[in-house]
């Protein structure tokens, strides 16, 4: 989606695909297709866990040149989603930022902030002050 768009793209990884696709449904009908959105969930064999081959998928699915926010529900998705960044080459993993918010009530508000053309930091920012 390079070049595509100039807003902040948002990944959901979630152990549960239908957690993950359930809050990409939501961030879409919120935002509409002007922010680049893309969810990993489960892992390899359609099971509860996390892939970090579906995540760097994902990733490339809401690509940005502003950067990519990816929220997490768990540990082992955050790691996950760290090998995946890892796999980017360091100059495109600059670009992309773990948040440290909850799963969806930061996803929501990261992709209105991005739909209004917020930076990758502003994007994170918003986001995380959601966290207790």
């Amino acid at each position: 989606m390079s070049g595509k768009t100039a807003n902040v793209g948002i990944v959901i990884v979630s152990h549960s695909p239908l957690v993950a696709k359930g809050i990409a449904d939501m961030v879409r009908q919120m935002v509409g297709d002007c922010v680049p959105l893309a969810w990993s969930g489960g892992n390899v064999h359609g099971e509860l866990g996390t892939d970090a081959g579906g995540i760097l998928r994902a990733i490339e699915a809401a690509w940005s040149d502003a950067g990519v926010a990816v929220f997490v529900d768990l540990g082992g998705a955050e790691t996950n989603s760290e090998m995946a960044i890892e796999m980017l080459g360091l100059a495109r993993a600059a670009l992309v930022s773990i948040c440290n918010a909850p799963l969806v009530e930061g996803a929501v508000i990261a992709a209105a902030e991005a739909s209004g053309g917020a930076s990758l930091a502003k994007v994170v920012a918003t986001a995380e002050e959601l966290s207790p």
